[in-house]
């Protein structure tokens, strides 16, 4: 979908378009979708091919008046995607870091998760997943649940002490027939 006029066009004759006014209408159009970072907002209006003094005006701007908060969109990323997702926060720190949130403002934001939240969730993720792996053997339940618990940003030493509580609290499985039943069998 073109932002502008269509070439040949006569809208496409008139005066070249104000690069702040195309930065603004880019920065909101993308703002009002989601959330954004200044580095995301940064790299599309550098995808457009708006001057850098243009954008870098518009980007500063839209921050004094707080429509930019990298601050506020890590909280808040922090918050939802481990509340959401489960992740960690060592994963919650990559994805920050690759939406261009400068490296004290993750710190900031993964630092505001509890420890002891954390591994609560890890222990809600294996409960959730520790029926799927019954009737394995147990170093492959362990491995499978690890791995999950991994791709979420979960360190080894949390992730196998919440599998070991887990698979430990874990009921064993009853008979269906008990091998000394409770009531006398028939005489002969």
């Amino acid at each position: 979908m073109p932002d502008g006029p269509v070439e040949g066009s006569p809208a496409s004759r008139g005066p070249e378009a104000d690069p702040q006014a195309v930065a603004r209408a880019i920065c909101l159009r993308l703002l009002t979708m989601a959330p954004r970072t200044r580095a995301q907002l940064a790299e599309a209006l550098r995808r457009r091919e708006v001057p850098e003094e243009a954008a870098e005006a518009v980007l500063e701007r839209f921050s004094e008046v707080g429509l930019i908060d990298d601050e506020a969109f890590a909280a808040a990323w922090v918050s939802s995607r481990h509340a959401g997702k489960g992740l960690a926060r060592r994963a919650l720190a990559s994805e920050l870091r690759r939406r261009g949130v400068e490296e004290d403002t993750v710190k900031e934001a993964v630092e505001q998760l509890d420890p002891e939240e954390e591994a609560e969730t890890a222990r809600r993720l294996v409960a959730r997943r520790l029926s799927s792996t019954r009737g394995l053997e147990p170093a492959a339940r362990t491995r499978r649940l690890a791995g999950m618990l991994a791709r979420k940003g979960y360190g080894p030493g949390l992730a196998f002490r919440v599998i070991r509580e887990a698979l430990e609290s874990e009921e064993p499985q009853s008979a269906v027939f008990p091998e000394e039943p409770d009531y006398p069998l028939d005489s002969p």
